[in-house]
């Protein structure tokens, strides 16, 4: 690890101009290019204080054991320099974006004395017309079916067209009429050349002019009596038509222009580009990065618009581009947009209306692309053993955590504060034991205290099963030891832990613990079968974790150790993770432990902390959502809600409900006498709500609305 003041340059030695500059590590190979207005002013950033630097920042300039530049004339001249340095050199820690697959275009060979149209990969050639991408070949090539009809393009490949030509015969397709068969001479090498730029006019978003001419011909060959003729031109019309509706209008005003969306995290980021043509969405594309240099969603942006556009001319940059951010540079970016198309670019972050609506849909698939990602890198078997062995070794467990709770505490400004706990078995979520809790014990915002409330109430659980129980012991139906509370459960052949026996005194609970599952919540697994309380329920946090996480740093991991501490426990791990730097904290440690990047074990920390998160987040949403539909009629014992909504809709109103006789109340279906006292009774001692108020006129509303429940 190399000290950044042994190879700091001398003061007055690095000019104030715009410029690039490469850092190199001590075997001269370039680890990091950028770029800076000032070249001064920007590499003096790289030299101060280790402490104040980004981690990811402070491990290059430590990684780097020199550093040289090359000044240029303006920003412009300094982007492109970058983008053919960063492309030459490919520095490790600089963003790079990598296909997630690498994407078909429909491409047209204008390069060739007979343009050929076809499906094409990879690096795009010189002289050939590309149009997309798509999603997938099979889109390219039933768009392509359709359009054949009005452009009879050569499709085959060159063997088939020298064959044809040779033997005098056309290809299929010449017979039928989807090729003008060029290699028979049905059409001259200018006849043809004229089609295939017709066929880009139309892919190019030159939509109506065509089909205002079939539609023209057709009318006149109708009136002529050319029936035939005009019924063809009428399929051919619409043939058109379905190919345009393959790609639906998101723009009305015909718009060219390119959609860029990024979604982050603090490890990684995944980028979304909508390419739309015409008003239409003719192709989507999207990468996936590292972010292995301290980069926010401007600097994503800025890389994102070098590797999409460093290597395209003319039409391929669209006049508009519309992105989350803009770069730290805006106006030099715009400008080598503008060079690159050869005419100006408009480069901005859309405020309103159909564009701003579009980014939200483009957006949308940014946030899925990354957790589809993230999905991909945490099924594989082998990652999550590498994750949990990295995990035990940061924190120095003696074995891999087998099974990890986290908790977390969610409330909104104070007010119905909750607390989630989540299970991963193997690195894999255990939602049938995902756990939630009410904070009873105080009113108000306290994270640290809502976390020992918590952590307390969860392991006392452990303790009173523990001490009901004693030592796990072999059962009948058991075919060998069962381990003892704290050990990890045996894995079966996938590498998961197996259930525990039927009868065992131990075994990962289904039960629900301090509030029940929000109805709607995401599929559960099916509950096995599990060891029994004398009254027949399964039995509640019998199984203990080998690792506690909770999300934050030193107070909400002190408060955990103290609630462990308090129990006698001392054989679980704590650690806590917290959001900014995603750093690890370790009970009684004053620096956090700051696992590297690449880390399998904090991407799967990671993932832990943020399930924890949605779980508790989703419960409080509920809960509140559950107090402002609150009614005076659940605070009746035995009357559900089928009940509830028969009342209401028998008397119209809660209103009408509190004025009705015990009798009257009895007159509804399924209510007996002793329950209708009760909801009288209920009623009698409940406030009545305040009344509506018409904000416009002032009147005071009668609460006659039948569907009113409060």
């Amino acid at each position: 690890m190399a000290d950044p003041s042994s190879y700091r340059p001398k003061p007055g030695q690095i000019p104030d101009s715009p410029g690039v500059y490469k850092f190199r590590d001590e075997h001269r190979r370039v680890i990091y290019v950028g770029k800076a207005k000032n070249l001064r002013q920007r590499l003096a950033n790289y030299f101060q204080d280790l402490a104040g630097l980004h981690p990811r920042t402070r491990t290059m300039v430590t990684t780097a054991a020199s550093v040289e530049w090359t000044v240029v004339s303006t920003e412009v001249e300094a982007l492109q320099l970058e983008y053919s340095w960063i492309k030459e050199y490919d520095p490790r820690f600089n963003v790079k974006y990598r296909d997630d697959k690498s994407y078909p275009y429909l491409a047209v060979t204008l390069n060739e004395e007979f343009p050929r149209v076809q499906v094409m990969r990879g690096a795009k050639k010189k002289g050939v017309r590309y149009f997309g991408p798509y999603g997938h070949a099979w889109a390219i090539r039933e768009t392509v079916d359709l359009m054949l009809r009005v452009f009879p393009l050569r499709t085959c490949s060159a063997g088939v067209f020298k064959n044809a030509a040779r033997t005098g015969r056309p290809c299929l397709l010449g017979y039928i009429g989807k090729c003008s068969a060029p290699c028979v001479g049905r059409v001259s090498p200018d006849e043809h050349r004229e089609l295939a730029e017709d066929f880009c006019d139309f892919m190019a978003g030159r939509t109506g002019t065509y089909i205002r001419r079939l539609e023209k011909d057709m009318m006149l060959a109708a009136e002529e009596m050319e029936y035939e003729r005009a019924a063809r031109l009428r399929d051919d019309a619409e043939a058109l038509k379905r190919a345009m509706e393959k790609s639906a209008v998101v723009l009305a005003d015909a718009t060219d222009a390119d959609l860029i969306a990024v979604a982050e995290d603090e490890l990684e980021a995944a980028v979304q580009i909508f390419h739309v043509r015409g008003g239409r969405v003719r192709g989507q594309r999207g990468w996936v990065t590292d972010k292995v240099e301290a980069v926010d969603t401007a600097g994503l942006v800025e890389h994102a618009l070098q590797q999409l556009y460093g290597e395209e001319k003319g039409d391929s940059v669209p006049k508009e581009v519309l992105v989350p951010a803009l770069p730290e540079d805006p106006e030099a970016v715009s400008q080598w947009l503008a060079d690159r198309r050869g005419s100006q670019v408009s480069l901005r972050i859309p405020q309103r209306g159909d564009k701003k609506d579009l980014m939200v849909t483009v957006q949308r698939n940014a946030q899925q692309a990354l957790g589809l990602h993230k999905t991909k890198r945490a099924s594989d078997l082998t990652t999550r053993s590498r994750a949990l062995e990295e995990i035990a070794e940061a924190l120095g467990l003696d074995t891999a955590p087998l099974r990890v709770e986290c908790f977390d505490i969610s409330h909104l400004q104070g007010d119905d504060v909750v607390a989630s706990m989540v299970v991963f078995e193997d690195g894999l979520a255990r939602k049938s034991e995902y756990r939630r809790f009410q904070i009873k014990g105080f009113e108000g915002q306290d994270d640290v205290r809502s976390m020992h409330e918590v952590i307390g109430r969860r392991f006392k659980r452990y303790l009173q099963e523990k001490e009901r129980t004693g030592e796990w012991e072999e059962t009948p139906a058991a075919t060998g030891p069962v381990p003892a509370p704290g050990s990890p459960a045996p894995l079966g052949p996938a590498g998961s832990p197996e259930p525990a026996p039927a009868g065992a005194a131990g075994g990962a609970p289904t039960a629900l613990a301090d509030a029940p599952t929000v109805p709607g919540e995401e599929p559960r697994e099916e509950p096995r079968e599990e060891p029994r309380e004398d009254d027949g329920r399964p039995k509640r946090f019998a199984y203990p974790p080998q690792l506690v996480v909770v999300d934050g740093g030193q107070p909400q991991v002190a408060a955990a150790k103290r609630a462990l501490d308090e129990l006698g426990i001392d054989d679980i791990a704590v650690c806590g993770l917290a959001k900014r730097l995603e750093e690890v904290w370790l009970p009684d440690d004053d620096d956090p432990v700051v696992l590297p990047r690449s880390s399998e074990g904090l991407y799967l920390l990671q993932r832990i902390r943020d399930e924890a998160h949605r779980f508790a987040i989703t419960y409080q949403r509920a809960k509140r959502a559950k107090r402002i539909r609150s009614s005076p009629l659940d605070d009746v014992a035995g009357l559900g809600e089928t009940r509830k909504q028969a009342l209401i809709k028998h008397f119209g109103s809660v209103k009408k409900l509190r004025q009705a006789t015990i009798d009257e109340i009895c007159e509804v279906p399924g209510i007996g006498r002793r329950t209708a006292e009760s909801v009288a009774a209920a009623l009698a001692t409940a406030a009545p709500a305040a009344p509506a108020v018409n904000t416009a006129t002032g009147e005071i509303m009668e609460e006659d609305d039948g569907g009113s429940t409060s």
